[in-house]
């Protein structure tokens, strides 16, 4: 039985080649640009994924545990340490929900809400650090978007 190269990846030379995968771009580019964050999200008391949270709940807040954790694709796992460390540090708190008592909501505290002030300046310190012209950047969110898309569906 021969195998030959499946018509839709002709032209590249090895379809297994390390450098041809594009996982592996993602891969070392999402933990690239998550080290980029880390300086900045530092002196906030921040991790990446607590950023995440935070930028969820700046955005709409209260959101119900559940919410949360499907708008940041996050197994409720996950995000309950998460936001134990954010209501530990005073950003958040987690209450149970007046419409619904078994749910459990996070709104943010004034200290939460005041540190939306110094987040403002962390979305132009990526685009200077990563040197891409914003509208590359921009097509790039909107690329990712489509493959996140493709691969969940």
């Amino acid at each position: 039985m021969s195998r030959s190269t499946p018509p839709s990846l002709e032209g590249i030379d090895n379809p297994l080649a390390l450098e041809q995968q594009v996982c592996f771009a993602l891969a070392i580019a999402s933990r690239t640009v998550i080290a980029t964050y880390r300086p900045l999200l530092e002196p906030m008391g921040l991790t990446h994924p607590q950023y995440l949270v935070m930028l969820a709940l700046w955005q709409q807040e209260p959101l119900r545990v559940n919410e949360l954790s499907r708008l940041l694709q996050l197994d409720p796992g996950t995000l309950s340490p998460l936001l134990k460390r954010l209501e530990a540090s005073g950003y958040i708190r987690r209450e149970r929900d007046p419409h619904d008592e078994r749910a459990l909501a996070v709104v943010l505290t004034e200290k939460g809400r005041a540190l939306r002030e110094d987040a403002l300046a962390i979305p132009p310190a990526i685009v200077e650090r990563l040197g891409l012209p914003l509208d590359e950047l921009l097509d790039l969110h909107k690329r990712l978007t489509q493959v996140i898309a493709a691969a969940t569906s």
